[in-house]
């Protein structure tokens, strides 16, 4: 099975989903405007349908691939909503003491897809632990508009601390060695921006496609960043600039790459907006700089 490209949808659709995706407009919002790129036979819901995400075509590594140990943890997170949970992946025949690596997935919860995401980390050989920050609200619900509407309902100042505390966590996992990463999509983008603000010993971040902190915390960034934008991607890419200036002024260690042609999201696979070749190498990037950083 195979589904659309992004190259399949004009420009106006791929901005007005990117919206939609992003809590900016409503779903009737995005059909009403979209109605206007569809054909007799192309209903705007299909439209919608077909960009929507499909995890199970996208899975890379199974559940119970027996590469894997994998599990669902609960750790304390005082300064946050009191508890966080997550999907705690790690090798199968691992020896020895490993990197870990947080993932910090988008402004859905923790989906189907990040949680593949942590699998893949695991094949490469980390410790990986992918926090669900909708689980004080009853956690992901299997439904990515549920997910959107539940999201907008966090205190985004608690669930940064869970945050805050899932790297506390990795830090010192007995199964890890110390060295704590993150590596962020969209929403996590973000994070994995603050978090390098927020954690002096942060052995690295990798932020996909997310916002950028204020030019006074980037002075505050000890560890280094591997930062990756689309190019087709106005709304996050505005703040780069002014984030990159700040990272020059503070001598913070980065890379910066910009993936031609590309759109917001091009490195998740569940919806057309992926680019093969951009994720391909933005992976193996972001897979060497972890190799790099966080192995003693």
């Amino acid at each position: 099975m195979t589904r659309p490209n992004a190259k399949d949808f004009s420009p106006e659709v791929m901005r007005l989903f990117d919206r939609y995706v992003h809590g900016l407009i409503s779903r009737r919002g995005f059909l009403n405007a979209a109605a206007a790129h569809t054909t007799g036979v192309l209903t705007a819901e299909l439209l919608l349908s077909q960009l929507a995400p499909n995890f199970a075509l996208a899975q890379q590594v199974p559940q119970n691939d027996p590469r894997i140990k994998a599990s669902y943890v609960e750790y304390p997170s005082p300064q946050g909503y009191g508890k966080l949970r997550g999907y705690l992946v790690q090798p199968a025949q691992a020896t020895g003491r490993l990197p870990t690596v947080l993932v910090v997935h988008e402004n859905r919860g923790l989906n189907p897809h990040i949680e593949d995401i942590a699998r893949r980390l695991a094949l490469d050989n980390f410790v990986a632990f992918a926090p669900d920050a909708l689980y004080p609200l009853g956690g992901y619900p299997g439904d990515e508009d549920k997910a959107r509407e539940l999201f907008q309902k966090l205190d985004q100042t608690k669930t940064r601390a869970d945050f805050v505390a899932a790297a506390g966590v990795l830090k010192a996992l007995p199964a890890g060695n110390g060295r704590v990463g993150v590596v962020g999509f969209c929403y996590g983008g973000g994070i994995a921006n603050y978090l390098a603000t927020q954690i002096p010993d942060l052995g690295g971040a990798v932020p996909f496609y997310g916002t950028q902190p204020a030019a006074a915390d980037a002075a505050r960034i000890q560890a280094p960043l591997l930062i990756q934008y689309a190019e087709n991607d106005e709304r996050v890419n505005a703040g780069w600039h002014a984030y990159e200036d700040a990272l020059k002024a503070a001598h913070v260690n980065y890379r910066a790459y910009v993936y031609a042609g590309t759109q917001h999201g091009f490195n998740n696979d569940t919806t057309p907006r992926h680019d093969p070749a951009a994720a391909k190498l933005a992976w193996q990037r972001t897979v060497a700089f972890f190799n790099q950083h966080l192995r003693a």
